[in-house]
């Protein structure tokens, strides 16, 4: 209970030190002070300007009694050093008005200069210092011509690229109308590719069912079909004495016995040729696999 009495309390006097700070700052503005609602949040933001009110306030107040002091000392300083002038006879009602001018041009650059007096060594402090500005200047405005220079190139390089892309665009434009006829004739040009494409792939599917059909296997190639050429030629050279032999046989005068014995000889001799021929050929493609 005592916490929430003493935030309480808080609260309270930091409404009444806002009303008190508004009150006296539109008073001096001569307005009255607007009404709305005093919220916690809207409480702690003034609270808080309040406070920042007061801190420049205060260090206003400071700074005004500083410059009040120096002021002082300085009006303080101005009578004395014009009693010693005017002890010696150097009054500024006495002096010629050209000297006075010139007094006046000096105290003008000595403020221009930021200096706290006339000395010659204060003129010198302040012309160095002014011409390390000068320098430091000298070195920006160098500088600031250099980059000006460099984007001043690099506008002109940029303006012939944008000349340069335009042309392009103007020309490709032109192009673009031979260019969809063009286009327009690969088109058809395609399509009668494609369809001859698809003729090709029915007539590779015909071929291929065709050589199924007819039991061609992977295993007969041009060069088996070379060898079996070659091997039934020479069967043929080597059956061909045989076939005279018999076709000699028709010239003789029948005689059944050996009509028979000569037969089935030639049988023989034809069957072991066939045989002979078969273990050549199965021997030719199993070479070939």
């Amino acid at each position: 209970m005592s916490d929430q009495e003493g935030s309480v309390s808080t609260e309270v006097s930091g409404i009444s030190e806002v009303k008190e700070w508004l009150s006296k700052t539109f008073e001096v503005a001569g307005k009255p002070v607007p009404e709305f609602e005093y919220t916690p949040r809207s409480v702690s933001h003034l609270h808080h300007l309040v406070t920042l009110s007061k801190a420049k306030d205060e260090a206003a107040r400071l700074v005004a009694r500083d410059f009040r002091l120096k002021a002082a000392e300085y009006r303080s300083q101005a009578a004395r050093i014009r009693e010693i002038l005017e002890n010696v006879g150097l009054a500024q009602e006495s002096l010629p008005s050209n000297v006075v001018a010139s007094a006046q041009v000096l105290a003008n650059v000595s403020n221009l200069l930021n200096i706290r007096d006339t000395e010659l060594s204060s003129f010198l402090v302040a012309m160095g210092d002014i011409s390390l500005r000068k320098t430091g200047v000298e070195e920006k405005r160098a500088k600031v011509h250099k980059e000006s220079k460099f984007l001043l190139d690099y506008t002109r390089k940029a303006i012939a690229r944008l000349t340069y892309l335009k042309r392009t665009l103007a020309q490709l434009e032109d192009e673009v109308a031979p260019c969809e006829a063009q286009m327009e004739s690969w088109s058809n040009y395609l399509k009668v590719m494609a369809q001859k494409e698809r003729q090709y792939v029915q007539q590779c599917a015909n071929y291929e069912t065709r050589l199924n059909r007819v039991g061609y296997t992977p295993e007969i190639s041009h060069r088996v079909l070379v060898d079996m050429a070659e091997h039934r030629k020479e069967l043929e050279r080597q059956t061909k004495p045989i076939l005279d032999t018999l076709r000699s046989y028709q010239d003789l005068p029948p005689d059944k016995a050996l009509a028979a014995l000569a037969i089935e000889d030639k049988k023989r001799q034809y069957a072991a040729a066939e045989k002979r021929l078969e273990d050549v050929l199965q021997a030719a493609l199993l070479n070939e696999g």
